[in-house]
């Protein structure tokens, strides 16, 4: 683990639909200008999904990332982490496509199939901008996102044959235990970057027993040789971060993840949530690592050697 904390921010994601909130970022113009806003801000890697701005949907298809991407980079030095997630209802060929296409620093992995369950939202969210938003919240019910062993090696081998690293999303414990199966195959490359998923229905819970779990079990795994993130859902996104990073992690925010600032009250901007990170960590005496710190601390190949 490194002295320093890394800040990633989610900008927009695949799992929240653009209705429930008004500042989450839809259209490449959007979506640049809230990541590079959260680079400002301190964020040292950026996560980005795209989304079609017709309907919202997400989209793997590489003509919607090239926009932001060349806007981002061009602004910013942080890091570039593209999704593999994309939507549960792509093939891998197709949540690859982007990643395979730019051939990024980062990528982000998941670790295995896991029942993924946000029906719960329509308790609290009644009003849709596109009618497939409720469709697919309801739908999430009879829903396993398929992350197979096959899925992930495919993944792998494709990311090391581009010289890409990994943001290894680890939704529970059985995912550290198949990261670890990996890395006894040769196919995962140390330091792993593993980002503990905490509060999604259908993975590890929020509570901080459940944080330390992840933590007790990915030390026996791993030892001292993994780079660890934590990442909560929804509400818990900020409590469980401090918690970590007190702990010696790395942390992640962003709209993806939370829509939220405080209680009830919406976040207008990427850029606030990572402020508000950063204002506990420095509270906190932690130092937050600039991106070519953790470009180092994560043994990423470069900014130069991407493909946008």
């Amino acid at each position: 683990m490194s002295s320093k904390v890394i800040i990633t921010c989610a900008v927009t994601g695949a799992i929240h639909t653009p209705s429930m909130s008004e500042h989450l970022p839809v259209t490449a113009d959007e979506i640049a200008n809230a990541a590079i806003a959260a680079a400002d801000a301190g964020a040292a890697i950026l996560h980005l999904h795209a989304r079609d701005p017709e309907n919202g949907k997400p989209t793997q298809d590489p003509d919607y990332f090239r926009p932001f991407l060349s806007q981002i980079k061009e602004k910013t030095n942080a890091i570039i982490n593209i999704t593999t997630g994309g939507s549960p209802h792509m093939t891998v060929e197709e949540r690859m496509l982007p990643a395979t296409t730019f051939k990024p620093e980062l990528a982000s992995l998941n670790m295995g199939s896991m029942n993924f369950g946000l029906y719960t939202m329509l308790n609290r969210f009644t009003e849709f901008k596109h009618e497939w938003e409720r469709q697919h919240l309801e739908n999430s019910r009879d829903l396993v996102f398929k992350n197979t062993f096959n899925d992930i090696e495919t993944i792998l081998r494709i990311g090391n044959e581009n010289g890409t690293r990994f943001e290894f999303e680890c939704y529970d414990i059985s995912h550290l235990y198949n990261l670890a199966h990996f890395m006894d195959r040769g196919l995962v490359k140390t330091p792993p970057f593993i980002q503990s998923v905490f509060g999604l229905l259908g993975g590890i819970g929020p509570n901080p027993e459940d944080l330390m779990h992840m933590r007790r079990t990915a030390d026996r795994l791993f030892g001292n040789n993994y780079q660890w993130s934590i990442l909560g859902a929804g509400r818990n996104q900020i409590p469980l971060a401090t918690i970590g990073a007190a702990m010696g992690s790395n942390v992640r925010v962003g709209l993806e993840d939370s829509l939220w600032i405080a209680p009830k009250k919406l976040a207008q901007s990427n850029a606030d949530q990572v402020k508000q990170i950063r204002t506990i960590l420095e509270a906190l005496n932690l130092e937050i690592a600039t991106p070519a710190e953790a470009r180092q601390i994560l043994q990423l190949k470069g900014a130069d050697n991407v493909n946008f």
